[in-house]
């Protein structure tokens, strides 16, 4: 099993940055790739961005040029920088890990809030 621990979110203004961190614990050798989903109200769960174990990025097209995933393999930890955010980034955000590289994953985190205000 896998434990992931998400720190960060919260209320931020239109056009500001937050970043968010995830910490994975316990089988962690079953990991390749990890990474971010949202969801908004009403909207279905959707991929972010992730990161494999070799550096591989992947994101959506709503947050290219806005968002970057970096990982600390050493540290297993995943980050999310966001910035120029916008109203519509409100949601849910979730880690996730697994072994396939862009999914489906196997593990998640509890969730973090992102609100932004306009």
């Amino acid at each position: 099993q896998v434990q992931l621990v998400e720190s960060g979110g919260g209320l931020v203004q239109a056009g500001g940055s937050l970043r968010l961190s995830c910490a994975a614990s316990g089988n962690i050798f079953s990991i390749n790739a990890m990474g971010w989903y949202r969801q908004a109200p009403g909207k279905q769960r959707e991929l972010v961005a992730a990161i494999t174990s070799g550096g591989s990025t992947n994101y959506a097209e709503t947050v290219k040029g806005r968002f970057t995933i970096s990982r600390d393999n050493a540290k297993n930890t995943v980050v999310l920088q966001m910035s120029s955010l916008k109203s519509e980034d409100t949601a849910v955000y979730y880690c996730a890990a697994g072994r396939a590289p862009w999914g489906p994953y196997n593990y998640w985190g509890q969730g973090t809030q992102v609100t932004v205000s306009s």
